[in-house]
């Protein structure tokens, strides 16, 4: 699994904004508020759910946050997006593949397990909406991002 961290002051995930017949302009499916961290999760053809419980217990953990904390410490929410793009390659020609990226059948579960975990651990999760075309919007704070393969 691998997940693009983002120390973020706000994070919301839209679905539907670019569809005409939507209301309103699109529907919010997740927002966290204040200090907190935005996740994009991609999956691999060869991950498994302890990978996803082990990415859990990692950005629970992470210490990225104003004064070195963690979320675990502070309580702040996390704003969870599958982003199957994370496993894209593009060293050959200008069309990047996904041959990497796992199915959405494989992904979608360990995406949600990632967030069950997380849930267990005490966090508050929001997330996007698998498959969905989304926009994510965030401020980023530092900026401060991070990559983390498990």
């Amino acid at each position: 699994m691998r997940a693009v961290v983002q120390r973020v002051n706000g994070a919301s995930v839209v679905v539907g904004a670019g569809d005409p017949s939507a209301e309103r302009g699109g529907e919010t499916v997740g927002e966290i508020k204040g200090e907190g961290l935005c996740v994009l999760v991609g999956v691999t053809h060869d991950d498994t759910p302890e990978k996803a419980a082990k990415l859990a217990r990692k950005l629970w953990g992470l210490r990225i946050l104003e004064g070195e904390r963690s979320c675990s410490d502070t309580g702040a929410p996390l704003l969870v997006v599958s982003q199957f793009t994370l496993y894209g390659d593009a060293r050959k020609g200008r069309r990047p593949t996904w041959h990497a990226a796992a199915p959405g059948p494989v992904a979608e579960p360990l995406v949600d397990e990632v967030c069950a975990r997380l849930r267990e651990l005490g966090a508050r999760v929001e997330t996007g909406r698998f498959g969905a075309a989304m926009e994510v919007s965030l401020t980023n704070d530092g900026p401060f991002t991070v990559l983390l393969d498990v």
